[in-house]
Order: C-alpha cells, then sequence, then structure tokens
C-alpha cells in the first residue's frame, strides 16, 4: 500500500492507497504519533510512501526522518519547480508559491487540459488562473470561513455566540441574531468573493474554462455556481500523485 501525506501547518491529511490507487483509509492527524495510532497496524502493508508539506525545511525534515524510521522506507517528498507535466510556475519567484497550491493547480490543469480557474475553499482561500496553454497566471489569497467568523470573535468583545446556523447561500436573510448576522454576513463575503473571481477568470481566460473547487467549502459555494463546477476533493494528493509517481512492488 501507499501512503500519502498534505503536511499542513497544524494537521496532517493523510490517505491510504491499494496497489490498484483506490483509497483504502484516509483522516487527518495532529502529528504521526496519532497517525500511526490511526492505522492500527496498517503500516506493515506500507511499500511507498510520499508526501507534501506547506511547513519550513527543518520542520518537513523531521518528519521525513519521523516517517523513515517508523516506515523503514524513505518518503518521496514534493519539491517547487518551474514545471510540472505541461504547466508553467507563474510566481516571479516559483519557490514562493505553496507546494499545496502548486500541486492543486498542476492536477486541475491536467483533469481537464483546457484554461481553469482553481478555487480551494479551506482555512484560507486560494484562487489560481491556469490559461489554455498551462501557463499559470497567478492568482489570489483571501481569508476563508473559519478565519473571518474567528477574526470578528477575537476582535469584536461583543460578539460573542455559540450556536452555527446555516444560511442560505442563494438568498440569506437579514441576521435577527448576533449569531445569524455574523453566519450570513460571512457567508455573503465568501461568496461574493468566489462570484467576484469568475468574473475575472471570464475576463481573463475567456468564455470557455472550467472551474475547480475543493477544500471544506466546496460543495457549500458550489450551489452559487453555474452547472458545470467540478469539486474535488483530493486535488492536491492527485498533484502530488503527478509530482511523485510510484510504482509499488
Amino acid at each position: 500500500m501507499l501512503l500519502e501525506l498534505d503536511c499542513g501547518n497544524t494537521l496532517i491529511k493523510w490517505r491510504l492507497l491499494d496497489r490498484e490507487n483506490r483509497v483504502r483509509d484516509r483522516d487527518m492527524s495532529p502529528d504521526l504519533v496519532e497517525l500511526q495510532r490511526l492505522l492500527g497496524g496498517q503500516e506493515r502493508e506500507i511499500s511507498g510512501c510520499r508526501l507534501v508539506s506547506v511547513r519550513s525545511p527543518d520542520e518537513t525534515q523531521v518528519v521525513v526522518d519521523q516517517l523513515t524510521s517508523w516506515l523503514k522506507l524513505h518518503p518521496q517528498v514534493a519539491r517547487p519547480n518551474e514545471t510540472l507535466v505541461g504547466v508553467s510556475n507563474g510566481y516571479l519567484d516559483p519557490q514562493r508559491l505553496g507546494m499545496d497550491r502548486w500541486l492543486a493547480l498542476v492536477a486541475g490543469y491536467h483533469l481537464c487540459r483546457k484554461a481553469c480557474v482553481i478555487i480551494d475553499l479551506g482555512t484560507a482561500v486560494t484562487v489560481d488562473f491556469v490559461a489554455v496553454d498551462g501557463k499559470h497566471l497567478g492568482g489570489y489569497i483571501a481569508p476563508g470561513s473559519k478565519l473571518l467568523r474567528s477574526g470578528l470573535k477575537r476582535h469584536t468583545r461583543l460578539i460573542r455566540y455559540e450556536e452555527q446556523p446555516k444560511s442560505d447561500l442563494e438568498i440569506p436573510r437579514p441576521g435577527r441574531t448576533t449569531a445569524e448576522a455574523v453566519e450570513y454576513g460571512c457567508d455573503l463575503m465568501l461568496s461574493g468573493f468566489v462570484r467576484e473571481q469568475l468574473r475575472i477568470a471570464h475576463q481573463i481566460l475567456g468564455g470557455s474554462l472550467v472551474v475547480i473547487l475543493t477544500g471544506g467549502d466546496a460543495e457549500r459555494m458550489a450551489e452559487l455556481l453555474p452547472e458545470g463546477c467540478h469539486i474535488v476533493s483530493d486535488l492536491v494528493f492527485e498533484g502530488l500523485a503527478l509530482a511523485c509517481p510510484m510504482e509499488l512492488s
């Protein structure tokens, strides 16, 4: 089996693939100790490991060393580069583009082979435009839904609430409690940002483009968009497979 890891700043997303590339297990862990517990002995069947990390080089090396000691094999690590499977990095300094974002946009273009906009709706919202020839044109970064809400609570003394109502994203009504006002307001900010990205994308890339959503809020935001947008939950892992191809023995 193949163990894949996406090492974020606080959590490690992981999944376990069998020889036919089917997902056998998946979860999130705060560290490798918890990951080992969740695997429950399945690590004995692991014959390959690859990972992507947004952590510092020193922190990433610690993870690599721990995995090497634990699994008795050396993991492959996705590294920044200027081109990958037909996609060219559009950053002025390609090393500065986050690896998770780079792998997601590479995977998005590889899936459709057309002009596309990749929107990752996670803790932060990242947007990347890729032209029909695979040239990455850059993108945008904004706070995600959790950051919007936590920022209000952290910096505004009177905004305190426990309930988490769900709004109708198409027509969020005015909130009649502080909780509703915050929840609906943040939904409007996020949905307005997504709609504006599509408007900009059509200006830059033309009318014939593919919209690919990923991240925790992808399904909710898809309600706002024209039919035909694609939700790909494991886009970073899809890119990791392109950056670190492996054949299991």
